[in-house]
């Protein structure tokens, strides 16, 4: 350490084979409680490293963290060539996410700086997001296809329509835009509106003969 400036001992050093092989003793005692509590104290002294993953994951966690204070959000791109291997070890925490490996203590602390897990879901609701705002300024969830300013939002809201149709909209998105009164026929829903009107006519006039 001294001369390193820490107490990783590569498995490859040759210079330090019979170092490296005790270091690796030592994690095994500790892991399996073995390893007397004088020892320990000792190797704490000097910052001795019990778990390297945990450091390695540590030491990545801590990148994520720049980078969220230097972008102002944690979702580093796959595309980025600074930060290659920051992005490939993002990837692998929604890997291990997903199949229910990733450790609770590494989740509590990806949560606490807004680690996004389900990069399609956040896509969807910041799309969601827009139509709720478009709804609360306009009174109703019907983009126009020629409002210039929400060109992206019609193109979801035309997927969303083509998705339900195929019956491959999750519940849960469904959900979310009957809440807010979502058109899912835009025929349908024209037609009704001038069913209604026929129906109020008639409820003034008596009868369904509207003139010409």
């Amino acid at each position: 350490k001294a001369q390193s400036g820490h107490c990783c001992v590569s498995q490859n050093d040759v210079q330090n084979t019979s170092l490296a092989a005790w270091i690796k003793q030592q994690r095994v005692s500790y892991k399996e409680n073995t390893l007397i509590s004088n020892h320990t104290q000792k190797l704490n002294s000097i910052g001795f490293i019990w778990d390297q993953q945990d450091l390695s994951w540590n030491e990545k966690f801590d990148q994520l963290c720049a980078f969220k204070a230097q972008s102002g959000h944690c979702c580093v791109s796959q595309n980025d060539v600074q930060n290659t291997y920051l992005a490939a070890w993002i990837k692998q925490q929604r890997v291990s996410y997903k199949e229910n490996t990733l450790i609770s203590n590494h989740t509590q602390k990806l949560n606490s700086i807004g680690f996004i897990w389900d990069l399609r879901d956040h896509s969807w609701n910041g799309k969601f997001n827009q139509l709720c705002a478009f709804k609360a300024l306009n009174g109703h969830c019907c983009v126009s296809q020629n409002d210039v300013q929400n060109t992206l939002l019609v193109v979801w809201i035309r997927q969303q329509r083509e998705l339900y149709k195929k019956n491959i909209l999750s519940s849960k998105h469904i959900q979310q835009l009957n809440s807010i009164g979502f058109i899912w026929d835009l025929r349908d829903h024209s037609w009704n509106g001038k069913f209604n009107q026929l129906c109020a006519f008639k409820a003034l006039n008596g009868h369904c003969c509207v003139s010409q």
